[in-house]
């Protein structure tokens, strides 16, 4: 991580982190995981497209970039999404945590909760959450349980399982 760089997203950061979601559903495809994303890419699909470009330009959207500039991961905090339960206590959500394949993004992930952490701590917020798939293997909750998320809650959207997951600080 030491040469690598979390700076403000932007809508022009878009079509990078777009990449990143089309070699994630590669990758997962490759492990029979077409449940979580799907099989197409999201660079070929304008909902995604807008929907990627629409959480770069929020006020909590942050990439990590090498010092080539090249993105290599996308973090987005804010409120939480609309299809699970309301927050009882001020709160700061991951709404979205991506991660290159790439060598170079090794264990970015869990340095940008770190930085979540950072910045729900400079808005004098002491809860965070996050939702992500809860099919397929557990693998993604276990990796948020290992930077001390907890199970809250599951959830089904549309067939999609869900899993909510909540960090104290």
């Amino acid at each position: 991580m030491s040469n690598l760089v979390i700076r403000r997203a932007s809508a022009a950061d878009a079509p990078a982190v777009l990449a990143i979601f089309d070699e994630v559903v590669a990758w997962f495809m490759s492990i029979g995981n077409e449940q979580q994303w799907g099989v197409e890419p999201w660079s070929s699909q304008p909902h995604q497209q807008a929907r990627v470009t629409e959480a770069c330009t929020l006020p909590g959207a942050w990439v990590v970039e090498d010092t080539k500039g090249t993105i290599l991961a996308a973090l987005v905090l804010g409120d939480a999404m609309p299809y699970v339960p309301p927050a009882s206590e001020p709160e700061l959500y991951v709404r979205l945590l991506i991660a290159s394949r790439n060598p170079k993004a090794r264990g970015v992930g869990k340095r940008l909760l770190a930085f979540a952490d950072d910045q729900a701590r400079f808005a004098h917020v002491n809860r965070l959450r996050v939702d992500c798939y809860g099919g397929g293997s557990g693998a993604l909750i276990r990796f948020y349980e290992s930077c001390g998320y907890k199970r809250l809650s599951t959830f089904d959207v549309e067939g999609w399982p869900g899993q909510l997951l909540g960090r104290t600080l």
